[in-house]
């Protein structure tokens, strides 16, 4: 893939289809659907959603308007998917020790990045961060959180499952940490611009 031709744009109402062909039979993976940070029990409730039920939730999140995200296309190819809300559309963040803090109504949450493995190593997750970015300031956040997982040197990194990035693709566009830890989902933050 080209620079040139890897473009991204905001999630719509219609984007179902590109959703469905992106995300395979799989819901992206182990019918997740991009539920994971939606349904705000693990365990047996979880296990319930997985799969059938986390899929039509998302269809309809996505086709009233209620899921946002950017999506990353090779020409008309989807090629990766980034949820990024309102950190309120994310409730299960609340249940999460190593992520727990004060936060506003405009506190958005970038959580999710889906990009398939014939699609990585080009780029895919480094352009849907910048525009899931610019799509929360422009859509008004005060602060943007984001949660990359740290591995120490000889652990292995976690599957694609609910992959939340790693923190070099946070810190290149300006997150950092307020409080480091050395392995797990680490919280990052990006405040907005200074308004001139």
């Amino acid at each position: 893939m080209s620079g040139e031709s890897l473009t991204t744009r905001p999630l719509t109402r219609d984007d179902w289809p590109v959703i469905e062909a992106l995300f395979g039979a799989n819901g992206a993976c182990g019918g997740c659907w991009c539920m994971w940070w939606r349904v705000p029990m693990g365990g047996k409730a979880w296990d319930a959603a997985k799969g059938a039920p986390n899929r039509e939730a998302f269809r309809s999140l996505v086709q009233s308007g209620g899921a946002s995200g950017v999506l990353a296309f090779d020409g008309d190819r989807p090629v990766g998917w980034c949820a990024a809300g309102p950190r309120a559309d994310f409730p299960r963040l609340d249940r999460s020790k190593a992520l727990a803090r004060a936060w506003s109504a405009t506190t958005w949450s970038i959580n999710c990045l889906y990009v398939p493995a014939r699609e990585r190593g080009r780029g895919v997750a480094t352009a849907l961060v910048d525009a899931a970015i610019a799509l929360a300031f422009e859509r008004g956040a005060s602060e943007i959180e984001a949660y990359p997982q740290v591995v120490r040197p000889g652990q292995r990194q976690a599957g694609t499952f609910i992959w939340t990035g790693v923190p070099v693709l946070y810190e290149r566009a300006g997150f950092t940490a307020p409080r480091p830890r050395d392995s797990g989902r680490v919280l990052y933050l990006l405040p907005a611009p200074a308004s001139d």
